[in-house]
């Protein structure tokens, strides 16, 4: 499971050194817990998602200071899509059911979001949002900010969504591993049947 010393890859310095990091320590978690939590998912979806490892090649000078993978898409990749992600900054861990990079038919998903209030019952306690993946925040999950994020996702060109929980590096629950597993794989489960009303209106 996710431990202090892959928090603490975003203090190295330099783009290259910190790649480094990031590949050694950070990316064999992702796939192996991507892995699993992929395998829980399957009989929930009927299918099986691929997994994708931001790689940052496009980076030429400045270091991330947030990593992640996704669970979705086809194989060219997964920003057109609905997906899950699992990240990791300074700070935390996120879980994410992400709409991002104006996917294909997203106003038709958030249309059908903002008509289904039903949809976003039962999620679990520590449920945030988020609506700019390139910024390291969250917000908190309430009526208002549900409806606000789904609509300026909607109307707004660069808009976007997200959906889950985050682990703060503080949190005791990433010293079980088991444990933090179950969460992480509950977070994903939860979201599922946004994920499943979204899916529709993606063309593969």
């Amino acid at each position: 499971m996710f431990t202090k010393e892959d928090f603490n890859v975003f203090q190295v310095e330099g783009l290259e050194p910190r790649m480094a990091e990031i590949r050694r320590v950070i990316q064999p978690k992702f796939q192996s817990v991507d892995d699993y939590v992929v395998s829980k998912l399957a009989p929930e979806l009927d299918e099986e998602l691929l997994v994708h490892i931001a790689q940052h090649r496009r980076r030429t000078t400045n270091a991330p200071d947030f990593t992640w993978s996704a669970m979705g898409g086809d194989k060219r990749g997964y920003k057109k899509y609905p997906h899950f992600t699992l990240g990791i900054t300074e700070d935390y861990l996120v879980m994410w059911l992400s709409f991002i990079d104006n996917p294909v038919n997203e106003k038709e998903m958030a249309d059908s979001f903002l008509k289904q209030p039903s949809l976003f019952e039962g999620l679990p306690e520590g449920t945030v949002l988020n609506f700019d993946h390139t910024v390291n925040n969250y917000h908190e999950f309430n009526t208002d900010n549900l409806i606000k994020g789904l609509e300026r996702w909607r109307d707004v060109k660069k808009g976007e969504f997200q959906i889950g929980r985050v682990l703060l590096k503080t949190e005791t629950l990433l010293s079980q591993p088991a444990k933090a597993l179950d969460y992480i794989s509950e977070t994903y489960l939860s979201l599922v049947p946004l994920y499943q009303d979204a899916i529709k209106y993606s063309v593969k």
